[in-house]
C-alpha cells in the first residue's frame, strides 16, 4: 500500500489570521486557516526563518508552527475541516494535526471561542489566587454550552460566504469535517447535531461523559439525534485524568455507526496539543485550586507517558485517514482503517487498543 497518511503531504502549507464578527451575538472570533498552498519552497513551511511564529501571551517567546504566514493559496476545490480548541486553550493549540491536514489537500479553520481561551483561564485563575470565590461550574460552562456550536455554524457560513480573506474558492462545500480537543469533542459532537454541513467527525478526547470533576455540567448534554450518516472516529488517552476512558465508551456507546474508537496507551489528557511535554507539565504544575486540586495530583510526570511524538503520529495518522475515507471516499485509507491498526501503529513504536 503506498498510501501513508504519518507522513506530511505534498502540499506546501499557508496561515491566514481573519476576524469573523457575529453581530446578531455581539462577538467577533478570531480565526486561524490553514490552506494549501502555492509556490513554496521545498521546506519553507517546516523550517525557519520562512515558517510563521506567533505569540500565545504577549509577553512569552514567540512560537513556530509549520505554515508560511500569507502564503498564495494553491488552485483547487479542498475538504473544509473545523477545529474547535478545548476549555482554556485557544485555536493553535493543535497545529501539528491542523497543518498536518493541510499538507495533505485539506483547508482547516479553528477560532478562538472568545471567553473561554487560555487568556480568559488565566485571568480566572489569578482571581481566585487573590481572593475571588469559585465561580459555580454549572454557570460557569453554561453559556459556552449554548456559544460553541453557534460560534461553529457561524465560522462555515462565514468562510463559505466569502469572508476567508480570498480563500472560499478553495473549498469543496460538499465535504466538510469536524475535530476538536476535550471541550472541543464535545463541540465537535454538538455541531454535527445541529449543523447537516457536517459529515464527518473526529473527536479528540472529548468532554460529554464521565469527567473526573463533579458534578459536571457537560455530562450527559451531547445531542446524539444526527438524522444521518457520520462517520465518527474518536481518538482518546488511556491515563486521562480529567475525562477518564470510561467516559469516552459513555459517548462511544451512544454515538451512531459507523464509529470507531482507538485508544493511546499510556497517555493524557494534553497528548492531543502542540509541544506535549511543555503542556502536560504546565497543567501538572497548575496552583492546586478548587475542584482541579485532588486531579493535578493525579497526573503523572510526563517522563512516565508515552513520548508526544507518538501521540502526534497517532493523531495525525489516524485522524487523516479517517477524514479521506468519510469525506474522500479514499479507497486506501479505508483498507487501512478496516485493518490492524494496533500492529500498524507498533511499527512506529506507539501502542495503541481499538474497539
Amino acid at each position: 500500500m503506498s498510501y501513508d497518511p504519518f507522513a506530511r503531504g505534498s502540499h506546501g502549507v499557508g496561515v491566514r489570521t481573519v476576524e469573523l464578527e457575529d453581530r446578531g451575538r455581539s462577538r467577533t472570533l478570531p480565526l486561524e486557516i490553514w490552506y494549501p498552498a502555492s509556490g513554496l519552497g521545498q521546506g519553507h513551511d517546516t523550517s525557519d526563518p520562512t515558517r510563521d511564529r506567533y505569540r500565545v501571551f504577549p509577553a512569552f517567546p514567540p512560537v513556530p508552527q509549520d505554515a508560511v504566514r500569507d502564503a498564495e493559496p494553491a488552485a483547487g476545490s479542498f475538504p473544509l475541516v473545523l477545529f474547535s480548541h478545548g476549555f482554556g486553550g485557544h485555536r493553535r493549540q493543535s497545529t501539528f494535526l491542523c497543518t498536518h491536514l493541510a499538507s495533505h489537500g485539506y483547508v482547516v479553520a479553528a477560532p478562538d471561542h472568545v471567553g473561554n481561551t487560555v487568556l480568559d483561564t488565566m485571568q480566572t485563575m489569578m482571581e481566585l489566587q487573590a481572593g475571588k470565590p469559585m465561580p459555580e461550574p454549572e454557570s460557569f460552562v453554561q453559556e459556552f454550552i449554548a456559544a460553541r456550536p453557534a460560534d461553529i455554524s457561524f465560522v462555515l457560513d462565514g468562510i463559505l460566504e466569502g469572508r476567508a480573506r480570498g480563500l472560499s474558492d478553495q473549498i469543496d462545500a460538499s465535504r466538510v469535517g469536524m475535530t476538536g480537543h476535550s471541550f472541543g469533542g464535545w463541540t465537535t459532537l454538538m455541531a454535527v447535531a445541529r449543523d447537516s454541513r457536517i459529515r464527518a467527525a473526529l473527536p479528540l478526547a472529548p468532554a460529554g461523559g464521565r469527567a473526573a470533576v463533579s458534578p459536571d455540567p457537560l455530562r450527559g448534554t451531547a445531542d446524539f439525534a444526527w438524522g444521518r450518516r457520520v462517520p465518527t472516529l474518536y481518538l482518546v488517552a488511556e491515563r486521562d485524568t480529567l475525562l477518564p476512558l470510561d467516559g469516552m465508551h459513555e459517548l462511544v456507546d451512544q454515538t451512531p455507526h459507523p464509529r470507531r474508537l482507538a485508544v493511546l496507551k499510556n497517555a493524557d489528557h494534553m497528548h492531543f496539543c502542540d509541544r506535549v511535554e511543555e503542556t502536560h507539565e504546565m497543567f501538572r504544575l497548575l496552583p492546586q485550586i478548587g475542584p482541579f486540586s485532588e486531579i493535578v495530583k493525579q497526573i503523572r510526570p510526563v517522563t512516565q507517558l508515552c513520548p508526544g511524538a507518538h501521540a502526534h503520529d497517532f493523531v495525525r495518522g489516524l485522524g487523516l485517514a479517517h477524514l479521506d475515507a468519510a469525506l474522500r471516499q479514499h479507497a486506501e485509507a479505508e483498507q487501512l482503517l478496516a485493518g490492524d491498526l494496533r500492529a500498524l501503529l507498533a511499527l512506529r513504536g506507539v501502542e495503541i487498543e481499538v474497539a
